[in-house]
């Protein structure tokens, strides 16, 4: 049932947007890896802490357990998303195809008050040479976040540049939370 009339029945928890359901299950490990940095719970015995504990986490899916999707997909996540007062998303994937459609969502997210938080990319390049999208969108609201190791370095690993990305964070060696796992070591 859409008790509250926004296209998407008994979306209580979030929505599948591979599976066009309410289950936004994880079956990759990438996005519960990346919402524990961000928001697990410390002090409760598991190892792992997130940069905000108090955080409200809306677990939103567009690509399948191999690590593929739509472009599609990702518009309507992020349209779903600023839609139900999400005021920032964190966007860790990226392609170098740029998209009309998706870049439009990112523009109505930020109408809607949505910071639009991308990762730079892991292939090593420049994003001002090669555009890695969504991150080098043309938008207010796009914050590219390049991946960093242990001594503030740029990951040799992660995309670069002066114009298109706004800033580094830990990106090597992190530790967070697994689906299935109280925590994982990732590289």
């Amino acid at each position: 049932v859409d008790n509250d009339g926004n296209g998407y029945a008994d979306d209580w928890r979030g929505w599948d947007f591979v599976g066009n359901d309410n289950n936004p299950s994880d079956d990759n490990g990438h996005g519960t890896h990346v919402a524990g940095t961000i928001g697990a719970a410390g002090n409760d015995g598991t190892g792992v802490t997130g940069v905000a504990w108090d955080v409200r986490l809306m677990p939103l899916k567009f690509l399948s357990a191999s690590g593929s999707g739509t472009t599609a997909n990702a518009a309507k996540a992020v349209l779903y998303a600023a839609g139900n007062g999400a005021r920032i998303t964190n966007n860790s994937w990226n392609g170098y195809a740029f998209s009309q459609a998706l870049l439009d969502a990112i523009r109505q997210a930020d109408a809607a008050g949505s910071l639009f938080v991308a990762a730079a990319g892991n292939d090593g390049v420049s994003t001002d040479a090669y555009a890695a999208y969504p991150s080098s969108y043309e938008a207010p609201n796009v914050v590219s976040v390049a991946a960093t190791d242990a001594s503030d370095l740029r990951a040799s690993f992660s995309n670069y540049g002066p114009t298109r990305v706004d800033l580094g964070a830990p990106g090597v060696n992190v530790y967070s939370t697994w689906a299935g796992d109280s925590y994982r070591y990732a590289s």
